[in-house]
């Protein structure tokens, strides 16, 4: 087996990027997830979920932790890594946090674009997210995800779940870090504890999906059909719950590369 992708995801739900290498850090795959949008009035995250044509607006890291956005007539935006100001409270899964807000230019150019009034945060650095505990040791922390560092799917998982569909689906709308090839389909349900390169994981808990996956990362349309949740219901549904992929955690820090061995350590 071995390491067949990588991808970063510099603002929460927004349009990623496969890259051949990256550093890890404390709270996953560096510069994955630091940038989030919220509401003005409550705070509360926004995703493809609300605003599903997110899967358009282009989001890329920048030096010195900046953001670099396009958007399609809109062209670029480059935001600096706001440095002071007041936080601003934040909501992302029934957590309070604090973040900092990007201002004002870069508020109103993401409201004009996505059509919806929006404020861009940034998680401040040195500051994490606790990991939900019933999963996680005490000081594991991630970013702006929606619980776990690294998210980890199998290239043989989504080419089984293609052929039951019946039509190509593509690894991207799934959002994960990293893919493996050369294992079975759903091998990764089993595995509790991996090696890629000179890092370990642990495999923590099954990724339960939600309705983002039917939407087209290429044109924020959501399948008429429901698909592929509607064929994932059929097989890998279990407790009233989706799943497809594995959340991991990573014991250190260090760099993955494409291409790098894969080896089940249990």
């Amino acid at each position: 087996m071995e390491l067949s992708s990588i991808y970063r995801f510099p603002l929460k739900s927004a349009a990623g990027a496969s890259i051949a290498e990256t550093s890890t850090d404390a709270l996953g795959v560096v510069g994955d997830r630091r940038w989030m949008l919220v509401d003005p009035a409550s705070g509360r995250f926004l995703t493809q979920r609300v605003i599903p044509t997110m899967a358009l607006l282009e989001a890329e890291g920048l030096d010195r932790g900046g953001l670099r956005l396009r958007w399609r007539e809109r062209g670029e935006l480059s935001v600096e890594a706001p440095d002071s100001g007041a936080p601003r409270q934040v909501l992302i899964w029934g957590r309070q946090l604090l973040a900092t807000d990007a201002g004002d230019e870069a508020a109103v150019w993401l409201s004009g674009a996505l059509g919806r009034d929006c404020r861009l945060v940034r998680l401040p650095d040195g500051q994490g997210v606790q990991i939900d505990e019933d999963y996680a040791r005490p000081g594991e922390q991630t970013a702006f995800t929606d619980g776990f560092p690294f998210m980890l799917i199998g290239d043989a998982s989504l080419a089984d779940l293609e052929a039951r569909v019946g039509r190509p689906l593509g690894m991207r709308r799934f959002r994960p870090n990293l893919t493996v090839s050369g294992a079975q389909p759903y091998a990764e349900d089993g595995r509790s504890l991996i090696r890629i390169g000179d890092l370990r994981f642990r495999a923590v808990k099954p990724c339960s999906r939600c309705v983002i996956p039917t939407l087209d990362p290429d044109s924020g349309v959501r399948a008429a059909d429901g698909e592929p949740l509607k064929t994932l219901m059929s097989y890998r549904k279990r407790d009233g719950k989706v799943y497809l992929g594995q959340n991991l955690i990573a014991e250190g820090t260090g760099r993955l590369e494409v291409g790098m061995p894969v080896e089940v350590l249990a």
